[in-house]
């Protein structure tokens, strides 16, 4: 077994260490959600934190960690009679993304169980990671059969294994720490829920410090196990300091003043729910605990804001993470005990709870407190391409000339869209938009397993070892099934696709004043997009050329950041922007050939500059539609006089035309429309 990265060598990432330092005092934190860019010791920090945990006692020869004191009444290895227990280190368990459902929750002998009517049950991953931690390095890409089942066993503590009439139950609570980097995608709500805090992560601008984890990051290279000698006193204080923490939790004073401060913070904050009370509640006590107090302190309240309030205030994924400072202070002075005046002419709290200054003891900067934090919502980043925060539908510049490039506007409010979808039966990535055959789903029919069984078809199993009871000499109640008699099951569900927006950013939509009611429907369908577990990608046009603003990605939010970024003006190079297109979707059909895309084209249908646009475009239409590849046209045309070149460009594509108010759910301009790939008659 490999040497583990010394936890109290880490160099910075105080928030990182306090986070998880809370987690191992107070376990009932339910975990931490580490957000952050790649390369900044998110996953180092995790794995270091497992020589931490106290050990647990655990049933011997139990293979679910059973507890002696209160073994498991409903323990597949069960009942345990009484017997001293035996100790050993706390388990850390990874769960790969690509794991599958039976790696998981684990398997049953399916053969076994219809033949012999025993519960062959293998444990899974949940089992193991039992009274442990459970980590999931890029959690945001995590299937979302597997999100279910994590939900599931979070919220009830326990596992089920459901298949065929034969069902297992057993234990799983775990500490559930999840990385992931937010560039590849948001996580589900659902599940962003469950994690008890969140930190955010940047590595470090200052030079000494950076030079710092590259000479003990080579040093622990060179010599792993000398490297860890050398803070092996550090690691044993620290270690020593949780124990003293954990001792002194049950003995922590939550008065009715900070309760109410709790209660007015997450009021004020409008997050959903009581968990985040109850959440706030317990990582204040865990604070005091872990600075050796027996009393919770308002520092230690807002302190726990910080750490449990940004991830559950997001409404969708274009939501800046993190907290108006400001306003925490100001409702907590407002709710404050009256007593408490003397606290109240303090500038900045103890970031480490108001403890003792070992520097093995973690950091605790409340988050987006440094200066390499995201910039709040409205404050320029360091490109300094910050749209304009002028009234929805008011252009920036007043220019009448389409050749003029106009300064971005403000994207028009979201709105639910409708269904769009790609024709046919696919068999791509796991998502919630088109058809396709899945691992998970309605039951569609039966064939014989190609590899493991993973799905059971009970019916076809049964009528194809019927016939043959006789020949083998059934004589008893059970079924005589051999290995040649077992039927998968193919089932239906919904896969997820590429959704490849070509925008026109031309003078002829700013003019018209149409380019924010256009930002907000691409948002909107972004967002659709999102919610379906999709890939988007963003190709815009206009001057002379078309440019691929965001190459494809899992990330909504970044396509959502190039969008309200976009300028305006120029001539509209129609065919440029689909010849584009046609070049991002031919590289993705290589990378990834399983995920059908769907090309959705916002303009208005003119196309102007170089010779003859309106046949160019044409001929690259149908290139598309040559291809099979789906298409829908978002008509952004407005007036009392129609020209129809949208519709017309649709029917070159193969594919269907919405204008701007069909695309909304609510609107009654007509039913959901499918894409066809196949051309329609005009």
């Amino acid at each position: 077994m490999s040497t583990p990265y010394p936890f109290t060598a880490i160099v910075g990432q105080d928030d990182l260490r306090l986070g998880l330092l809370l987690n191992a005092v107070s376990p009932a934190v339910g975990g931490v959600l580490v957000r952050g860019e790649k390369g900044t010791a998110k996953s180092t920090a995790v794995r270091a934190l497992a020589a931490l945990m106290p050990e647990v006692a655990v049933v011997p020869g139990c293979r679910f960690s059973c507890d002696p004191a209160s073994p498991d009444p409903a323990c597949p290895d069960g009942p345990h009679a009484e017997a001293a227990g035996v100790s050993r280190a706390a388990r850390t368990v990874e769960l790969p993304v690509g794991a599958s459902e039976d790696r998981l929750v684990g398997a049953l002998d399916i053969e076994r169980a219809l033949s012999e009517g025993v519960k062959a049950f293998e444990p899974g991953l949940l089992a193991d990671a039992h009274r442990g931690i459970l980590y999931v390095d890029e959690v945001n890409l995590l299937h979302d059969h597997l999100v279910d089942l994590l939900l599931d066993a979070a919220a009830m503590g326990a596992s089920y294994v459901e298949r065929e009439g034969v069902s297992v139950r057993h234990a799983a609570r775990f500490l559930l720490v999840g990385t992931m980097n937010p560039e590849e995608g948001e996580l589900r709500p659902q599940l962003l829920d469950r994690f008890g805090l969140t930190v955010e992560v940047a590595a470090s601008r200052d030079t000494d410090e950076r030079v710092e984890v590259v000479r003990r990051r080579l040093a622990y290279d060179d010599d792993p196990e000398g490297f860890a000698a050398r803070w092996a006193e550090e690691e044993s204080a620290l270690r020593q300091r949780i124990a003293d923490a954990r001792a002194l939790l049950p003995r922590v004073v939550l008065g009715d003043g900070v309760l109410r401060q709790i209660a007015a913070t997450c009021a004020a904050f409008e997050v959903d729910g009581m968990r985040a009370d109850i959440v706030m509640a317990r990582t204040a006590t865990a604070l005091a605990a872990w600075a050796g107090r027996e009393e919770v302190t308002a520092d230690d309240v807002r302190q726990a804001a910080l750490l449990a309030l940004p991830h559950r205030r997001r409404r969708n994924p274009f939501d800046a993470p993190g907290l108006d400072e400001d306003k925490l202070d100001q409702t907590l002075d407002e709710a404050g005990p009256q007593d408490d005046h003397d606290d109240d002419d303090q500038p900045d709290p103890d970031p480490d709870g108001g403890g003792n200054d070992d520097g093995g003891g973690g950091g605790g900067v409340p988050p987006q407190a440094e200066g390499d934090r995201t910039p709040p919502q409205g404050q320029g980043g360091e490109d300094g391409d910050t749209p304009s925060q002028a009234p929805e539908g008011t252009p920036d510049a007043p220019g009448r000339s389409t050749g003029a490039e106009q300064q971005p506007v403000a994207s028009a409010e979201p709105f639910r869209t409708k269904m769009l979808s790609v024709p046919g039966l696919g068999e791509g990535a796991a998502g919630r938009r088109s058809r396709a055959r899945t691992e998970h789903g309605r039951t569609t029919g039966a064939r014989r397993p190609q590899g493991s069984l993973t799905k059971l078809h009970l019916a076809a199993t049964v009528q194809a070892a019927a016939p043959h009871q006789r020949a083998r000499g059934r004589a008893g109640r059970g079924l005589v099934v051999r290995r040649d008699d077992l039927r998968q099951a193919t089932r239906e569900g919904r896969e997820g696709n590429l959704v490849l927006f070509v925008v026109d950013a031309s003078g002829s939509m700013a003019a018209r004043q149409r380019m924010s009611a256009v930002k907000g429907a691409v948002l909107s369908l972004l967002l659709d997009a999102y919610q379906r577990r999709d890939k988007v990608g963003l190709v815009t046009f206009r001057g002379k050329e078309a440019e691929v603003a965001l190459p494809p990605t899992s990330s909504v939010d970044a396509a959502a950041a190039r969008l309200e970024s976009l300028p305006t003006g120029g001539r509209t190079p129609l065919a440029a922007g689909l010849l584009k297109a046609h070049d991002v979707l031919r590289v993705e059909r290589l990378r990834d050939p399983s995920r059908r895309p769907l090309l959705v084209v916002v303009t208005d249908g003119r196309a102007t500059g170089g010779p003859e646009p309106v046949a160019l475009a044409g001929r690259a239409a149908r290139l598309h539609r040559s291809e099979g590849a789906a298409s829908v046209v978002v008509d952004c045309e407005s007036g009392y006089v129609r020209l129809g070149l949208a519709g017309e460009l649709a029917r070159e594509l193969g594919g269907t035309a919405v204008t701007l108010d069909e695309l909304r759910a609510d609107s009654i301009a007509g039913l959901v429309k499918d894409v066809t790939a196949a051309g329609r008659a005009a």
